[in-house]
């Protein structure tokens, strides 16, 4: 077993973005550590470059079983489940659930989800996700408020398919980051409770959602299953320095931004949707880098 792995979905549009990642998994995490790419059939030639020891590259449907077939139409693809083929499932849905296929294969202590747009700046280790040995768990506590419908329709859709009542009125929390942290074991244990509580197999059970959060989905499963009877396990959310505006940054916003990295904070990420130029983006890059 691995201390770490990483799991990565992207596609064209995000190749620039995603080198940036790349070297700074090969550059801060340990040497046995893999970055696991999944790209959609189509882009699969664009990341083949990035393939070895320390990279494998995955298509989407390499992580389905063979009953989920790929449709396109323009822009818009979705995999149709042949045992069940209508509604189809949209790109979204999917992305989300190879997250989850993936993960769960992985022989690794801690699977590190990182979204084309994050970058490290710092050495990351297995312990930095666990305090005394206790596994941590990315949450803000009374991070999704009752303003934010599709937050609390994501937790209402985790608890129906585990099985549980209906969520509390809000403030609950929200398990949503760019830079996540995921045990396999918890993967696998979630997948069979999915299949136990709905008598589907997991990913028929999760594509046919229109509305889920993979990261609340493994939230409320570690929060409200696995320790409903126990204390909570700790909170992280300083894990990721971010910034989500969707104005491009210039110079002195990006050293702005880097200036904020907190102690505790191993990545960073500029989101993409803000077409930052990349020689600005390194700008923030290369000077959270430098802070100690």
């Amino acid at each position: 077993m691995t201390e770490l792995a990483v799991i990565t979905p992207t596609y064209r549009e995000d190749a620039e973005i995603f080198a940036d990642l790349h070297r700074s998994v090969l550059e801060f995490t340990p040497p046995d550590t893999v970055h696991h790419v999944v790209v959609p059939s189509r882009d699969k030639g664009m990341f083949d470059g990035y393939a070895g020891a320390r990279c494998r590259i995955w298509t989407v449907s390499e992580l389905l079983p063979a009953r989920y077939l790929h449709v396109r139409a323009g822009r818009l693809e979705a995999f149709v489940n042949a045992r069940r083929p209508w509604l189809p499932a949209r790109g979204w849905i999917i992305q989300q659930a190879v997250k989850i296929a993936a993960a769960a294969q992985l022989d690794a202590q801690t699977v590190l989800l990182a979204d084309s747009d994050v970058v490290l700046v710092r050495p990351v280790r297995a312990q930095r996700f666990a305090i005394d040995g206790q596994p941590l768990l990315f949450r803000e506590e009374k991070g999704v408020t009752a303003d934010m419908d599709r937050h609390l329709i994501w937790h209402q859709v985790a608890r129906k398919l585990f099985g549980l009542l209906p969520a509390p009125p809000p403030p609950l929390p929200d398990y949503i980051s760019p830079f996540n942290f995921w045990d396999p074991a918890v993967v696998r244990a979630l997948q069979e409770r999915i299949h136990h509580t709905t008598g589907r197999h997991w990913l028929d059970a999760f594509t046919t959602q229109l509305h889920i959060s993979e990261f609340i989905l493994y939230g409320v499963f570690v929060d409200e299953v696995l320790h409903a009877t126990g204390p909570r396990p700790p909170a992280d959310s300083t894990v990721c320095h971010n910034t989500w505006d969707r104005q491009p940054l210039d110079h002195e916003a990006a050293i702005a931004f880097a200036e904020r990295l907190g102690p505790d904070a191993v990545a960073m990420m500029i989101s993409a949707k803000s077409r930052t130029p990349a020689n600005i983006r390194r700008i923030a890059i290369e000077r959270c880098a430098e802070i100690v």
